[in-house]
């Protein structure tokens, strides 16, 4: 395999970085669809790829070289012959748009830029960005185009989920996978770009999960970082709490998740102009999951050890639009996620490898109290749940279960039992 290109400006996937080479070297593909983690840096690598074809080197090796026009244009987001395409509007969906005279950022308004001549007479490049989010009529639409594509036309296609995308789209593309990145590479990175300290550099890289584009914007932000510290804190003090405690706490803790998906937002948003970035959209999870199995999960926790009835009253979710909704609620998972993965390396004693940094104290103690077997079942109804987001599945029921499963220190068990026990 050939080395990985020169002046990339992704990090950490050395392996994409010599296919994406080999293409700049040889035949490119017509169609490339980039596959990994969410902010894992798949539109940093597309645009890596934009740059060496649109670069003007008269040497292939040398390309992307950075100094020439095209790579300058590339650089600041104005060459004619790059085009972009991301999700939005409700529901974050990358839009077909009308069948006449179809509006910018749309399906068939790309298409329609693809048939024309070369503005600057090379090669021009498509990135859809969030390609997951295609339903299933915009794939339709793109699938011609990637059947039979105008000559010097590259499409490149970047998603976080593969199975999202049709059978007949992803067999016209050459896949490159991403993976996630090194702790110390990404905290190596938010040094070099000037947006961070090193002790914050270094916090960030381990909360982001080798996701590099998620400590971007967790370091570009001027609330995130405090809302997901807050959250953070909200989950271990519920360990503690009564069912109806719980219950309310989560709901709180929705709203806040809401907040910190915006803060992120923002924090993206604020790096679009520069190529380093990585994603520049807010990153929307696709899972897939079975429905009846959130059923199973809520019967199966109706009732727990403090014997508490279920609140009388509605949830008091704040009114945001569906996708906003299960968006939040993916936030909260995947931090609860975080904070079950650091009790349960806090409890074998491999206090180093925790990612809460500013929670040691708290987390080791927690962990002291927890039941291995019960933190694990939870885990696993975790995970369960987070893969059922979007198959229609009520958000706040998954979360008002997971509530309610969500280990208690063992103490406290063997209080209520006792005192139930001895009225």
């Amino acid at each position: 395999m050939a080395a990985p290109i020169g002046n990339a400006m992704t990090r950490g996937q050395p392996r994409a970085l010599a296919e994406v080479r080999t293409m700049l070297l040889g035949r490119t593909p017509h169609a490339v669809l980039l596959v990994g983690p969410g902010s894992a840096g798949k539109t940093t690598l597309a645009l890596d790829l934009a740059a060496g074809l649109l670069c003007r080197d008269p040497d292939p090796g040398a390309r992307p070289c950075r100094a020439c026009r095209g790579c300058r244009l590339v650089a600041t987001g104005n060459h004619p012959d790059l085009h972009r395409l991301a999700p939005e509007g409700p529901g974050g969906q990358v839009r077909i748009g009308a069948a006449t005279d179809p509006e910018p950022g749309t399906v068939r308004h790309l298409i329609g830029e693809l048939a024309l001549l070369s503005a600057e007479g090379g090669a021009r490049v498509a990135i859809v960005e969030q390609a997951h989010r295609l339903n299933e009529e915009s794939q339709n639409a793109l699938l011609k185009t990637l059947e039979e594509p105008p000559a010097g036309v590259t499409i490149i296609l970047c998603a976080d989920d593969e199975e999202c995308l049709l059978p007949t789209v992803r067999s016209r593309c050459a896949r490159v996978r991403l993976g996630v990145v090194a702790v110390r590479e990404i905290e190596r990175w938010l040094g070099e770009l000037g947006v961070a300290e090193a002790p914050r550099a270094a916090r960030l890289a381990r909360l982001a999960g080798g996701r590099p584009g998620l400590a971007l914007a967790f370091a570009r932000s001027a609330d995130a970082e405090r809302l997901r510290g807050e959250m953070a804190r909200g989950l271990l003090d519920m360990l503690a709490q009564g069912r109806q405690q719980r219950l309310t706490s989560v709901r709180d803790l929705v709203k806040s998740a809401a907040a910190l998906d915006a803060a992120l937002e923002e924090g993206r948003r604020g790096g679009t102009s520069d190529p380093a970035t990585g994603e520049t959209g807010a990153t929307t999870r696709r899972r897939k999951g079975r429905g009846s199995a959130i059923a199973a999960a809520a019967a199966a926790t109706s009732e727990d050890a403090d014997g508490e009835g279920a609140p009388k009253d509605e949830p008091a979710t704040p009114r945001m639009a569906a996708s906003d909704r299960r968006s939040a609620a993916a936030t909260l998972m995947e931090i609860w996620a975080s904070i079950g993965r650091d009790l349960a390396v806090a409890r074998s004693g491999g206090v180093r490898q925790l990612r809460e940094t500013e929670l040691v104290d708290e987390i080791r103690a927690s962990a002291t109290a927890l039941d291995v077997a019960s933190l694990t079942a939870f885990m696993t109804r975790l995970s369960e749940m987070a893969g059922q987001l979007d198959d229609n599945v009520n958000p706040e029921l998954a979360l008002d279960v997971l509530a309610l499963s969500w280990p208690r220190p063992t103490q406290l068990i063997s209080a209520a039992t006792t005192a139930g026990a001895h009225p």
